[in-house]
């Protein structure tokens, strides 16, 4: 116990002056907000020379994803040296490197399911930030009943043909390449004629067309395919058995999701963007609110922790759909009280205060995305709680 506890103080300390050393001044703020992420891919524009560096010097170390094996771009840390990073970048206000769809979802669903192959051509990519993915799973008429999805995916001897159309594709129109759900056996019982198949955006065929929000921006995307080949080695697991890998992979999504529920306003606490942009906890029952929202994060991210441990062992499971509910509900509650503390001043679309209108209005998607929280609260009731359908 000593000697670990030696090594993991020396690894805290050769971090430390890493960070010291590398992180640039200027991604030492704290912000992780839509504004100021990294979203890498091909068509990606640095905000600043200081965003790129950041961005190429932890990528070239293995931190923008610490816990993947060094041979597909990552550190190879174990639980406890990634979570001493994340404390040592939390403690000087380090921006993460790198956001992406690829790291939180496809990451881990290649890992889990993929050939060394694939692991070998797309994850160092990702690890990277050279390839933005996106995901293709909800149907216009596939929403919650996933399974029903009737995009169709044609077994043409030395290739698939794809036809169908996704939707609330989250930033197809931006991403390099998507990951999808198609159906490739439509005489078998829905949940078992499903694969997971790889496309590039850029392949004849396919298509996107942003969905405009009451929010003022377009994240979601209708994405078509229209005769789409798609090489035969870029299913990944079994034909016919993807839903085993969208299950896995949800779990991930799921989890992502629930993280919305620590922090708003650019990772400050919920007291201090009250007391600084609206004086708000004058009022007694904004502050009772505020300081039991802050507990309720604190006991959420403690959560998170605990559950990321179990999945190096028995993983998470089912137990996803109760950390993405709470996260969820947590994240709407922080908003609407930071809109609740500005008054009128927090009704200006782009104000200063620390939820603005498209924030607040943006925050009712997360009880629909990733599975709604109706959806959420059955999981639980059945699958982990074991009470009767």
């Amino acid at each position: 116990m000593g000697q670990e506890t030696t090594d993991l103080d020396r690894f805290r300390e050769q971090t430390r002056e890493w960070l010291q050393e590398n992180c640039p001044e200027a991604m030492r703020d704290g912000k992780a907000d839509d504004a100021n992420i990294c979203w890498g891919g091909k068509t990606w524009e640095f905000q600043s020379e200081d965003q790129k560096t950041w961005l190429h010097r932890c990528a070239a170390k293995g931190f923008t994803v610490p816990t993947w094996p060094t041979a597909y771009g990552g550190a190879g840390l174990d639980r406890a040296r990634e979570k001493i990073l994340r404390e040592e970048m939390a403690r000087i206000g380090a921006r993460p490197p790198l956001l992406s769809f690829g790291i939180w979802m496809l990451g881990p669903a290649l890992l889990q399911f993929g050939t060394e192959d694939q692991k070998q051509h797309y994850l160092p990519p990702i690890a990277r930030g050279e390839i933005r993915w996106c995901q293709g799973y909800s149907e216009p008429g596939a929403g919650s009943d996933l399974a029903s999805l009737q995009t169709r995916c044609e077994d043409r001897g030395d290739h698939w043909l794809v036809n169908g159309q996704k939707i609330w594709t989250s930033y197809a129109d931006k991403a390099d390449w998507i990951f999808a759900l198609v159906r490739t056996d439509r005489d078998a019982p829905k949940h078992k004629g499903i694969s997971f198949v790889l496309i590039d955006m850029r392949t004849k065929g396919v298509s996107t067309r942003p969905i405009k929000l009451i929010s003022g921006v377009s994240p979601f995307c209708e994405t078509f395919f229209d005769d789409v080949v798609v090489p035969k080695h870029q299913v990944v697991g079994d034909v016919n058995r993807g839903w085993d890998v969208a299950k896995y992979l949800l779990t991930h999504e799921r989890e992502m999701i629930s993280a919305s529920g620590q922090g708003a306003g650019g990772g400050r606490s919920l007291g201090a963007i009250l007391s600084d942009d609206s004086g708000g906890l004058t009022d007694a029952c904004l502050r009772a609110a505020a300081l039991r929202c802050e507990v309720d994060a604190l006991a959420i991210g403690l959560t998170l922790e605990r559950y990321k441990d179990m999945a190096r062992t028995t993983g998470v499971g089912d137990a996803s759909a109760m950390l993405k509910y709470v996260g969820t509900e947590l994240n709407k509650q922080r908003h609407e009280l930071l809109m609740a503390a500005g008054g009128s001043d927090a009704l200006i679309w782009d104000g200063p205060h620390g939820s603005r209108p498209a924030d607040w209005l943006r925050t009712k998607a997360n009880s629909i995305e990733g599975g709604t929280s109706e959806v959420m609260l059955s999981i639980v009731s059945r699958r982990v709680l074991g009470l009767p359908a």
